[in-house]
């Protein structure tokens, strides 16, 4: 097992085996949306049903992601890690994915049973929700604070490059069949726990006293919601203005190539972005990430989607997306880093509910609106972003 630190202070093999774990989370979110709408009505139910599964999800996870969050934090105080959660977590996810076109194979779909794969399909993400914080938390103990954001890229860069295919891998993923797709899922998130727990390096042990000391930081908790929210907003309405404008520009309604490659785009700038980061502080380069998108947003929809704009945004997107782990790790004390993730994947998590009951048409946003509203929202999640240095400042000049 490999734990010594290269000269830049990162355990990259822990690194890449973490990489892989949110490879196996995006793998198996991508097969489960691509065969939802199918296995609902091959079970029974109006495909429609997928849209509000997905809002209660959503919804849940918002509750879920800093409550496992904070839980795995207690674990670390009283048991001295916080491993429990992601293996159970992993295994529990690894065990309900296979379930599920399980029961749409083997269970006839009678008015009975029928209420059997909506409560799988919601227990499977739920299960994700157990171990997904507790397990980027380990990225605080694979890196220094100093070097997070480029061991942080890494773990973006896998996340991004497999989500990058979505638009052109539905025929393939279907033509596979569910219960072999999904079993591939299942294999690649157990495979992935079980190498995680084989390489990760043994905790500190944790001052409990010291521990009970730390109040809970609220404000700083409740600025990376904010973040969370506002990066949420800002992505599905700067991907709903980019498909609309390429549609538009190109004349057709067939653009899943060119998202495809600007996938590919964001996911290899995460590695530059990181970098980038190291040098001039994870902070600032969010921030230098929204100064950049908000107007890219608002130019597009007036001289289209020119590559310059492109590569402006996808440069952009990167700084942001791939700062907000680091920023919510750095923000919170060691005590409360689990709940710190968490309170950003719920605060993205109720963003995209929210987002599905305002907006249950997204057909319907005009390019005009989706860009102010992306703005907008970017906009929020820099207020968070900067009020958060403020208060780090202040907190450091009174010490």
């Amino acid at each position: 097992m490999t734990t010594s630190k290269s000269p830049l202070n990162i355990l990259w093999v822990q690194v890449w085996v973490l990489a892989a774990v949110q490879g196996a989370i995006t793998l198996t979110w991508l097969i489960y949306n691509i065969y939802l709408p199918q296995l609902l009505t091959q079970f029974g139910f109006p495909a429609s049903l997928a849209v509000g599964l997905v809002l209660i999800e959503n919804a849940l996870g918002a509750v879920l992601e800093p409550l496992m969050g904070g839980l795995s934090d207690q674990a670390r105080r009283w048991v001295g890690t916080r491993f429990p959660f992601i293996s159970v977590g992993m295994i529990l996810s690894a065990t309900l994915f296979i379930a599920i076109p399980s029961v749409v194979s083997l269970i006839p779909p009678t008015t009975v049973m029928r209420s059997l794969l909506p409560i799988v399909l919601v227990a499977w993400a739920l299960a994700m929700t157990i171990f997904r914080s507790p397990a980027m938390c380990l990225l605080g103990m694979y890196s220094t604070p100093a070097q997070l954001p480029l061991a942080v890229s890494f773990v973006t860069l896998t996340g991004g490059a497999i989500g990058a295919f979505r638009p052109i891998s539905y025929k393939f993923i279907l033509s596979l069949g569910p219960v072999y797709t999904f079993a591939i899922g299942s294999f690649v998130m157990l495979g992935a726990a079980a190498v995680l727990r084989l390489v990760n390096p043994p905790e500190a042990p944790v001052d409990r006293h010291q521990a009970e000391t730390v109040k809970l930081p609220l404000q700083k908790l409740a600025l990376i919601l904010g973040t969370g929210f506002g990066v949420a907003w800002g992505i599905r309405f700067l991907m709903d203005v980019l498909g609309k404008v390429l549609k538009a520009q190109l004349n057709t309604d067939n653009i899943d190539v060119q998202m495809v490659w600007i996938g590919i785009a964001i996911a290899i700038a995460s590695i530059p972005a990181g970098i980038f980061a190291v040098k001039i502080g994870n902070r600032q380069a969010m921030l230098c990430g929204i100064c950049a998108i908000i107007p890219s947003l608002l130019i597009i929809i007036s001289v289209g989607a020119q590559i310059p704009i492109i590569l402006l945004i996808v440069a952009a997107f990167s700084l942001i997306v791939n700062g907000a782990i680091p920023f919510a790790l750095g923000l919170v004390p060691q005590r409360w880093v689990g709940l710190g993730i968490g309170m950003y994947f719920g605060g993205f998590a109720l963003a995209m509910s929210l987002f599905g009951v305002i907006f249950p048409q997204p057909q319907a946003i005009t390019p005009l609106f989706g860009a102010v509203g992306g703005a907008l929202a970017f906009f929020l999640a820099g207020v968070c972003i900067t009020v958060s240095g403020i208060s780090e400042m202040h907190r450091n000049a009174e010490v």
